[in-house]
């Protein structure tokens, strides 16, 4: 397991996170337990969760299952879900931020969390009041860094440059999603995070499981997973190309000699600008096949490959001006030049 600094944070995470959506959603304590001991003994430290994932199950059984063990971990959470049904419920208000942060405290039998997602976009909240609101939980030892999911680049550059002026505590991390099939951040979040040192922790690097090597080109759902049971498969982001994507998938991790999912996982963490990206499981068997995509690097020639098939378009104005340094630089006539 190799392990990274979160952006320009001194906080350092192992490449593979565990996500524990399926924490009392396919997995019971017992189960949860175990996975969790299966991943701290393979080397990850990194534990994604939020108070929304079954109404706060999820973060009461990652605290049971850390129990103990507090010390070898690094917790993220997340706020916006609702959690109730009165008018501050949900969001990302001052009010709802004070309470969410106690119930996931309480929850994850902790005193404070290493990370807190904003999770989603709140349109009706200024940007203001919830980066202020993170930074008094800085302040009062609650949270270590603070991060967001799912921003757009100018909201994410705009929350930057309030933090900043304002001496806030500024985003460290950034999640969104990201796999051979989902590239849309490459763009304009990605120039963003590295312009600004974020880091970077992609959710769903295996397109909610239609990369891990239970589908073939052509069959969008597969019984006895997500897509059947008709829960978080995102497939309507997928990239147009995307049985091209899977078949070359299929065809490298043949290749390799490893499974579709820890070479599709492999490629994700090897993006210079990934920081970790989370998995999650069903059991500690899965989790175990999994985790084997820590560690090593996928060869040149396969990344490149992955690389090229998966890459998107580019769109206007990146497609327009791009050719333009070029066009500056061929365009000098000056003496000496060849």
């Amino acid at each position: 397991m190799q392990y990274r600094n979160l952006g320009r944070a001194g906080l350092r995470v192992s490449e593979i996170c565990l996500g524990t959506m399926t924490f009392g959603n396919g997995a019971d304590q017992d189960g949860a337990t175990k996975m969790v001991n299966t991943a701290l003994d393979a080397g990850l430290t990194f534990f994604d969760t939020a108070n929304s994932y079954v109404g706060g199950t999820s973060e009461t059984m990652l605290g049971v299952a850390l129990k103990g063990k507090r010390q070898d971990a690094i917790i993220a959470s997340k706020f916006f879900n609702p959690m109730g049904g009165r008018p501050n419920d949900s969001g990302n208000s001052r009010l709802h931020i004070k309470q969410q942060i106690e119930g996931s405290l309480k929850r994850l039998q902790t005193d404070y969390l290493d990370v807190y997602f904003v999770h989603h976009v709140d349109h009706t909240t200024p940007l203001e009041e919830v980066l202020r609101a993170l930074d008094d939980l800085v302040r009062d030892g609650k949270i270590l860094y603070t991060a967001c999911s799912n921003y757009e680049a100018w909201r994410l550059m705009e929350a930057m440059w309030i933090s900043d002026t304002k001496g806030w505590e500024r985003f460290s991390c950034y999640q969104p999603q990201y796999s051979l099939v989902v590239r849309d951040i490459d763009e304009e979040i990605v120039p963003a995070l590295e312009l600004k040192g974020l880091g970077c922790v992609a959710w769903s690097p295996l397109a909610s499981g239609y990369l891990a090597g239970k589908y073939l080109p052509g069959n969008l759902k597969v019984q006895g997973t997500r897509s059947a049971e008709g829960w978080g498969f995102q497939h309507r982001f997928f990239a147009p190309n995307h049985e091209e994507i899977l078949q070359t998938l299929l065809d490298v991790a043949k290749e390799l000699g490893r499974t579709p999912a820890q070479v599709a996982l492999r490629w994700v963490m090897d993006k210079p600008f990934m920081t970790s990206a989370i998995v999650g499981a069903r059991n500690a068997e899965q989790l175990s096949d999994t985790l084997k995509a820590g560690g090593w690097t996928l060869p040149k020639e396969a990344f490149d490959r992955l690389d090229k098939v998966s890459a998107r378009p580019k769109r206007y104005p990146r497609a327009f001006e791009d050719p333009m340094p070029e066009r500056r630089s061929s365009a000098l006539k000056m003496p000496g030049m060849g």
